[in-house]
């Protein structure tokens, strides 16, 4: 045991020895201009180096410098500095003149991608071959270079591409890997915090970086995000995913394959890619099992049921918070700024609550004009559709939609959008609409259109037409009604046709059936102060006992029925005296005319004749 620990205080001592030698001997300024040069001649860019370099020996011997600045061939900004640098080498290739750099640690940096970083080509510069490598200069060859891995902790990466706002990522950490065979592993972490919200993403990826920067290939995977902060779901949205994705850098192609995303409780799959020219050109193919945007999209766009959707439009609204320059750009600018086309398919859709399924979208923007050819899906058993156009190129945006829905409930509708309407059926409509905003409540108050609407199996809550006109009869005839405890207006079909300008809904020529009632009328809807005035003509044709000659008048005739006034608060005004004094009269006069007309050789008939004319 004795020799054992002797033995390796002897190698203790001889690895301190040689160490101390080493930094006696070697001077690491000896090889500030060897990197220098080998980083330009590799790469073309500039490398500046403030203050002396010195040796650092534990617990790894490393050489460490002052603040460093990486630049591009003719960049007005550096694209990297920092701080301090330390480089960890290999201590047997130091004597033999090689310097092999296991790994370079950067603290505090500073990375910019903007375009004063980008490097400027001359054109009239020879173009150099593909390889990283390029045949040394006669002073460098007693040297060689090397660096196997990367590491960056505490810094900050600054991103802007043309005039487009800067990004700024933060607590950035990044260790990095590189083989003989130029593929590496990377381990990234950061934090964007940007509008009072803040992303963390963490994600490990494998690079081949054998034909960089040609062409850059990646396999990001164990990709980890949470975006938390103002105007967002209170649980904040967070998932993991992964992704391949390929730079070329001929084509400024950046092209994605394999997404998989996870969303809380939504998921998204597919590819795309990006041409990174002056105007970005974008292509989307994607496809998801669920899509829940009501977890996704802002608490107060984000509707669940009748009491909370009453509540959130009580309180007071919730001002999103906004770019210090955003205020003076028109609304959907950001189209004006790229091409791209998305074609979406997904099984699960769910917004407002609404619960739409087999959705597919199709939709392409040139330069702010966006059409989306399709965007259609099937929500409770029926089909809906909404193929429009958005035009975003004037200071002013035009919306045009042309709705077309099958069959869909009218009442899962009015509860998504917060319409305090009882009513349900079966809806289907095709019409057309304008406005300058898509949202709901730019619907409510400033678009305009027309359409014709069909309702299959309709049911009115609060008022029941049949009862209303049965227990007025009751008051003024001698006549009985079967009982009805409903306290709904039952139809078996309803039709009209409408027109909407600026929030105020005209009906006209309304008509509806079933098998107790006839009703036609007209009347008026204003969506933003919820009140309306409607007048409907009501003929109650069964339910009815007693005399049959009055019955058989009553089936005939259609009593004036207004509803008028606040939604949740509504008033009625029956008119049945008049109603039936007025079928009365009409009858009588039908009769005397007949009678007139079979005495007209006499006297007594020309008399009644000439009463009624003058009558």
């Amino acid at each position: 045991m004795r020799r054992i620990l002797t033995t390796l205080m002897i190698l203790l001592v001889v690895l301190i020895a040689g160490l101390s030698a080493l930094v006696l001997l070697v001077n690491p300024n000896d090889f500030r201009s060897y990197m220098v040069r080998q980083v330009e001649a590799r790469s073309g860019y500039q490398l500046q180096l403030d203050g002396p370099l010195r040796w650092h020996v534990w617990p790894q011997l490393s050489i460490l410098s002052g603040r460093m600045r990486l630049t591009a061939p003719g960049a007005t900004e550096p694209l990297v500095r920092a701080d301090n640098m330390r480089l960890d080498v290999a201590l047997l290739p130091l004597l033999s003149h090689q310097l092999q750099v296991r790994q370079v640690m950067l603290k505090g940096a500073v990375i910019q991608l903007t375009p004063q970083s980008e490097a400027v080509r001359n054109d009239s510069a020879p173009v150099a071959p593909k390889e990283n490598t390029l045949p040394l200069v006669p002073e460098d060859r007693g040297w060689s270079f090397d660096i196997a891995q990367l590491k960056v902790a505490d810094s900050v990466l600054v991103f802007q591409h043309a005039d487009d706002e800067q990004v700024t990522v933060r607590d950035i950490r990044l260790d990095m890997e590189q083989d003989d065979h130029h593929l590496a592993t990377v381990d990234f972490s950061g934090r964007v915090n940007r509008d009072q919200r803040d992303l963390a993403l963490r994600f490990s990826a494998q690079v081949q970086a054998g034909d960089y920067p040609h062409r850059l290939d990646a396999q990001l995977s164990q990709i980890n995000w949470q975006l938390q902060g103002a105007d967002l779901p209170s649980q904040g949205i967070s998932g993991t995913g992964s992704v391949n994705a390929r730079w070329q850098e001929e084509q400024k192609t950046l092209s994605f394959s394999d997404i998989n995303f996870t969303a809380n409780d939504s998921s998204l799959r597919g590819s795309g890619s990006v041409v990174l020219s002056d105007h970005p050109i974008w292509a989307l193919d994607l496809s998801s099992d669920k899509l829940n945007l009501d977890n996704l999209l802002t608490r107060s766009a984000a509707m669940t049921d009748a009491n909370g959707a009453q509540q959130a439009q009580s309180a007071p609204k919730q001002t999103r918070p906004v770019i210090a320059n955003s205020d003076s750009l028109p609304q959907y600018s950001g189209l004006k700024s790229f091409d791209g086309s998305l074609s979406m398919a997904a099984k699960q859709v769910i917004w407002r609550g609404l619960n739409f399924t087999d959705v597919l979208h199709k939709a392409r923007n040139e330069r702010g004009l966006l059409d989306i050819t399709q965007l259609e899906g099937t929500l409770d058993g029926g089909k809906i559709a909404l193929p429009g156009q958005l035009d975003a190129r004037e200071s002013v945006p035009r919306a045009a939609f042309h709705p077309q829905l099958e069959n869909v409930q009218i009442g899962s509708l009015l509860k998504a959008f917060n319409y305090p309407i009882e009513l349900t059926g079966r809806l289907t409509l095709g019409g057309e609409f304008s406005g300058s905003a898509i949202d709901a409540e730019s619907f409510r108050r400033n678009w305009e259109g027309q359409a014709s609407l069909s309702l299959k199996d309709v049911r009115a809550e609060g008022l029941n037409f049949q009862q209303l006109v049965q227990q007025a009869v009751e008051r003024s005839a001698d006549v009985k009604a079967k009982e009805s405890y409903d306290s709904a207006t039952r139809l078996d079909n309803l039709t009209t046709a409408f027109n909407l300008d600026h929030g105020k809904l005209m009906l006209t020529d309304l008509q509806g059936e079933s098998p107790l009632l006839a009703v036609d009328g007209k009347g008026s809807l204003d969506l933003v102060a919820e009140e309306g005035d409607m007048q409907f003509n009501v003929r109650v044709v069964d339910g009815w006992q007693g005399q049959s000659s009055l019955v058989e008048i009553l089936k005939q005739t259609a009593i004036p029925l207004r509803v008028y006034g606040k939604w949740q608060a509504l008033n009625y005004s029956l008119q049945v005296d008049q109603a039936l004094r007025k079928h009365l009269q009409s009858e009588a006069r039908r009769r005397l005319n007949e009678w007139a007309d079979k005495n007209k050789d006499r006297q007594s008939g020309k008399d009644v004749k000439q009463f009624l004319e003058s009558h």
